[in-house]
């Protein structure tokens, strides 16, 4: 890798030209600054805030019960104070392993007001990712969802957690069927277990004697480890603070045509995630709206609740829009009252036909969402106001618009770090507050990827004549399986623990359900007796089911003098037989 990449600064002429077109075509009536309706203060705070404003405004909606903001404000008050009892103080970290329910929001808003370090983990892990990424982080305490709790016991005694708290769906889901103002998953309505060992959590937070630790928020110590994937080895645990927390916000919902209390979000999407964390948690306290959450995606339920609770905005990627445009039910639900939707252009993409039938639908013009790495914290770039004619889906896809204020993107050349003119292709290279601080207990990569204030992100793109950017892919191998992030690299790794694997190289194929499909080539231990189909079965038993590939035995990788495997010569022995699915 050269390490002697060119430094630019906003003297670079392209730059400057570059900023002078994006101001040029700047949308009307789009501000220029980010809004803070309470200025600079942690987004722990604006929680006390509107709590004291609007008291008993729901914060969460969830399938018909509601949290109102001063209850939201009281028991993450109540989880702080828990955690302090379990020793748990300033810069821990707590790893929350939770699907997409209330508990959630008061977790992650306790551990903020103690000032320790949110852990998001992924619910869908399996116990080698799940033990990683607890022992990675040093997290002293786990938040686990009861459904979790098995997985949990046999991995927690090998980390460095010491107090695990569980709960359930049912501790804030209505109680009867008749109290459940939209449809429930089934899969949520398993019995609620009690594990042995773990600690209720629900229960305890209706002690009015747990009073608020009195800390004083730092806007910049870590406040979350967003863990991300990465192209050498497993994924790495992004450093984020509350200021990139309110920054993020406040640039995302001015530039979205300024959101205010008034509106009422729709969120499917997993609050581990970061967009899930920063639509579903982030965005709704920092305006003081209230967001309808959804333990899961489901066509039914979000048309139900955008009719029940006159959803003004929601965010999707386009196959969900697409499922719910093509729904037999969909007459039976009114729209109308969405005023704005973002989507994320994944296997399907955003398309003019697309568009034209949501509008019919609904009123509201369909845009792309943004582009976004857990590394900026996301939402980088903004659409609003950019779909006049389809003018977005005319050029190179994906578009995804101007950058928000405060943010500087350059296009640069993967090798020398030259800044590109306006219209050639290269590295999407970003600078923001909102930038990770660090990667976690990583500082080769962080010095890699982090230089001189700008984020080298080895993705692929390109500026139109507008100034607008069009994100083209990734030259680093992720792939993308019906929407989520996968990592060659993190499969390999994985692989590599079963004792009969000497190697691995992990490619990607095209697939026209699922966008792309996992191909894994294995070299074994000389002797071994293992079948690509108790392979597979490891795999799954070992993986989240979207990272589980296809299994090819090969006698041989094919590598280079330096000990790489060269994946172009495994991409060539692909066969169309690879989109048949895992």
């Amino acid at each position: 890798m050269n390490h002697t990449r060119a430094m630019t600064t906003d003297t670079d002429p392209i730059v400057l030209e570059l900023a002078e077109l994006q101001r040029r075509h700047w949308p009307a009536d789009t501000p220029l600054q980010p809004t803070y309706p309470f200025g600079e203060i942690a987004l722990s705070e604006y929680l006390r805030r509107w709590a004291q404003v609007q008291p008993d405004k729901a914060a969460v909606i969830f399938y018909g019960s509601t949290l109102t903001y001063a209850q939201l404000d009281v028991l993450s008050d109540r989880f702080a104070a828990l955690l302090v009892r379990h020793g748990i103080q300033r810069g821990d970290r707590v790893a929350v392993m939770l699907a997409n329910c209330p508990q959630f929001h008061i977790v992650f808003f306790g551990i903020l007001k103690l000032g320790a370090v949110h852990v998001p983990v992924n619910p869908l892990f399996k116990e080698q990712e799940m033990l990683y990424e607890l022992n990675d982080s040093g997290a002293k305490l786990l938040v686990v969802l009861d459904q979790l709790a098995d997985m949990a016991a046999k991995v927690v005694p090998k980390t460095s957690v010491t107090t695990t708290f569980f709960t359930s769906f049912h501790d804030t889901l209505p109680a009867s069927p008749q109290q459940r103002t939209i449809p429930v998953p089934p899969s949520i309505l398993t019995p609620r277990i009690a594990p042995a060992g773990m600690i209720d959590l629900m229960p305890l937070l209706a002690d009015e004697s747990l009073v608020a630790p009195q800390v004083t928020p730092d806007l910049d110590a870590p406040a979350a480890l967003n863990y991300t994937g990465g192209t050498t080895g497993m994924p790495k645990g992004c450093v984020h603070t509350q200021r990139d927390m309110i920054y993020t916000a406040a640039t995302t919902c001015s530039v979205a045509n300024n959101i205010g209390p008034d509106e009422i979000a729709l969120n499917y999407m997993s609050l581990f995630w970061i967009a899930g964390e920063n639509a579903g948690m982030i965005f709704p306290v920092f305006t003081g709206s209230t967001v309808v959450l959804l333990a899961r995606w489901d066509a039914v339920g979000a048309m139900a609740a955008i009719e029940r609770y006159g959803i003004t905005r929601a965010s999707m990627v386009v196959d969900n829009a697409v499922e719910i445009m093509d729904h037999p039910q969909v007459a039976d639900f009114s729209l109308r009252s969405l005023k704005a939707i973002r989507v994320s252009s994944f296997v399907k993409k955003l398309n003019p036909s697309y568009r034209a039938r949501w509008f019919e639908l609904t009123g509201t013009v369909m845009a792309e969402a943004a582009w976004g790495m857990t590394e900026t914290h996301t939402c980088d770039t903004f659409t609003t106001g950019q779909q006049a004619d389809n003018l977005d889906l005319r050029g190179q896809p994906v578009f995804v618009g101007l950058p928000v204020p405060g943010t500087t993107i350059r296009i640069c050349d993967f090798e020398t770090g030259a800044t590109l003119p306006i219209g050639q292709e290269g590295e999407i290279v970003a600078r923001s507050p909102s930038l990770l601080k660090a990667y976690w207990n990583k500082a080769e990569a962080t010095a890699e990827s982090l230089r001189d204030g700008w984020f080298y992100t080895g993705d692929i793109g390109v500026f139109d004549d507008r100034g607008c950017l069009h994100f083209l892919g990734r030259r680093k191998e992720m792939l993308k399986v019906k929407g989520m992030s996968v990592f060659p690299s993190e499969i390999e790794a994985l692989l590599g623990q079963h004792p009969d694997v000497l190697g691995s190289g992990v490619v990607g194929q095209m697939d026209a359900e699922k966008g792309e499909i996992p191909i894994a080539f294995v070299r074994l231990r000389d002797g071994s007796t293992l079948t690509e189909a108790t392979l597979a079965a490891w795999c799954r038993d070992n993986m989240a089911t979207y990272k589980v590939p296809q299994i090819r035995f090969v006698t041989e990788l094919p590598m280079t003098a330096t000990g790489k495997v060269k994946k172009h010569e495994l991409q060539a022995l692909l066969t169309p037989a690879a989109t048949n699915g895992a």
